[in-house]
């Protein structure tokens, strides 16, 4: 791949950044704990107000679900399944299992993976059928990893009846104090407990891997959930800085991340910025991959200085090796060579 290089080795000037830098005022593992703190309530506030009183992500561990189909791979074997939320909500998955046999099956790494936008959701990463470079799931399991490939609302066999893809009204008009991207995490923790309860995984063996909204929701998760060991995050990175449609995050017509961003927006004064929240999940083992003719977020020079921020925490925590982040001249994409360097990177840190 053209240009590929580390983004900490990347100058980056942005005149216009209101960045604030991770380590400002920060002197000690002591005062960055307590930023960190700071930083995690502002975020939890920001997500909303769950609509079962005393609902909190720590306390979820149910792992049970319904298989509705199986089918048989040349490596694997395909659970359609379904399973509840506390939130009285179904969400619809593949549980893809390697055909392995004996005691490697009860010592197997496991993967969340998380699908792009796209109207047929868990299927563009689990089936043959999905898009080329999207069927990162398929892939993994091939690799000898469990994956569990969930459907987010609005996406999949999670459409509101009688709406169109991508459209979270429906959720809004039930959930008006809450948010999707709230939602989307307490249904991917509850994807976590599945794995986690599964008898061939091994819970200290857990990642996250997505694309673009995917990519996101993962380190998102992370930062959330400490039984995620690694994130691999592909376009799913971008500050508010220099980007063009920062209501992307904000009340839409179609679908409407955190309605009250909005108004930050509106009044170009941001109570967070994006690496803020990706900095919860340090010292988590991260990839980072963006592509410099990504047109769903151009603002390449503004996200890998955001990102070379975030290496220097790991940096300043003595953790830099389990960082990565690439940068290439590549557009909105999961090229076949990033996502060689994706698993390798998931190989090492979940012990596979």
């Amino acid at each position: 791949m053209d240009h590929v290089q580390k983004a900490a080795q990347t100058e980056i000037n942005s005149q216009d950044s209101i960045m604030r830098p991770l380590l400002q005022g920060i002197n000690s593992i002591e005062d960055w704990e307590v930023k960190e703190a700071q930083i995690r309530s502002n975020w939890l506030k920001m997500l909303g107000t769950p609509p079962i009183e005393g609902m909190n992500f720590e306390a979820w561990s149910d792992g049970s679900y319904e298989v509705i189909s199986e089918a048989e791979e040349e490596d694997h074997r395909r659970l359609y399944i379904r399973y509840e939320t506390r939130d009285g909500d179904k969400v619809f998955a593949y549980l893809l299992l390697p055909r392995q046999s004996g005691e490697a099956n009860k010592n197997l790494s496991a993967v969340l993976a998380l699908h792009p936008t796209t109207e047929i959701g868990k299927a563009d990463i689990s089936l043959k059928e999905g898009r080329d470079n999207r069927r990162y799931g398929l892939e993994l399991v091939k690799r000898g990893y469990v994956v569990l490939a969930p459907d987010s609302i609005t996406f999949g066999d999670r459409v509101y009846e009688g709406e169109n893809p991508f459209q979270t009204a429906p959720f809004y008009n039930r959930n008006p104090a809450w948010t999707a991207v709230g939602k989307m995490l307490a249904d991917h923790i509850r994807g976590v407990n599945i794995l986690v309860s599964l008898p061939q995984v091994k819970a200290n063996r857990i990642g996250v891997i997505g694309h673009s909204l995917g990519g996101y929701n993962g380190w998102f998760l992370a930062g959330i959930d400490r039984r995620i060991h690694a994130v691999v995050s592909s376009c799913g990175f971008s500050m508010f800085t220099g980007d063009p449609e920062p209501n992307r995050w904000g009340k839409r017509e179609w679908f409407s991340h955190i309605p009250s961003l909005t108004e930050e927006i509106n009044r170009n004064h941001y109570s967070f910025e994006w690496h803020e929240i990706a900095a919860l999940a340090v010292p988590t083992p991260m990839f980072m991959w963006c592509g410099t003719r990504d047109n769903i977020f151009p603002n390449w020079r503004e996200n890998a200085a955001g990102l070379a921020d975030i290496e220097s925490l790991y940096r300043f925590l003595n953790k830099e090796q389990v960082f990565e982040c690439w940068f290439g001249a590549e557009g909105h994409d999961f090229p076949l060579d990033i996502r060689d360097r994706a698993y390798r990177f998931l190989d090492q840190h979940l012990g596979r």
